[in-house]
């Protein structure tokens, strides 16, 4: 079955929202929506991690991709819920993790990532700032370890990469569960 974050996201009762809102913000909304597809099949759950919603973001980079997207588009700020009730907000949630989707894309872009791809996007937004641009411009036959080489083990793990894993073996595993949309 080929995957279609998109369609997954349409099929909420926010997903033409947050579609519309990363619209107005210039963002690829397949790349909100595979966001919100690897992160929590667009459920909007409670983390283990203490990551919640949709996009299982924590309180700092919610309220940092929430700056950036109402600093770019201030119209934005009559369709959110205000204070911490938003992060559990899925429409809400998806203007932060839009932001922080454009903060990715201008990290990989000043890091040397040239048309940064979904998947480039989804390393930083997975990993932070500090791993986005190395992970992007990683051989894929590199540990993925030696690339994220701050990381205790158990994050690693937290995050899904067992021991050993490739850079490339990581990449295959979001591409099978974002499909196509990992290259644009």
């Amino acid at each position: 079955s080929s995957a279609n974050p998109l369609s997954t996201l349409l099929s909420q009762s926010w997903g033409a929202t947050a579609v519309s809102e990363a619209e107005a913000l210039g963002l690829n909304p397949s790349a909100l929506a595979a966001t919100c597809v690897v992160e929590s099949g667009c459920q909007n759950v409670a983390g283990s991690s203490g990551a919640q919603g949709a996009f299982q973001m924590y309180p700092g980079a919610y309220q940092e991709g929430l700056q950036t997207a109402l600093a770019a588009d201030p119209e934005l700020a009559s369709q959110i819920v205000q204070g911490s009730a938003g992060m559990n907000d899925p429409a809400t949630e998806a203007v932060a993790a839009a932001g922080y989707l454009m903060q990715a894309g201008q990290n990989l872009q000043a890091a040397g990532v040239n048309s940064p791809t979904v998947l480039d996007a989804r390393g930083y937004y997975n990993f932070g700032p500090s791993y986005g641009s190395q992970l992007a411009r990683a051989d894929a036959d590199e540990p993925i370890a030696n690339v994220l080489s701050g990381m205790s083990q158990s994050a690693l793990t937290e995050n899904g990469i067992s021991q050993g894993e490739t850079v490339g073996a990581w990449r295959a595993a979001v591409s099978a569960k974002i499909g196509n949309t990992a290259n644009q």
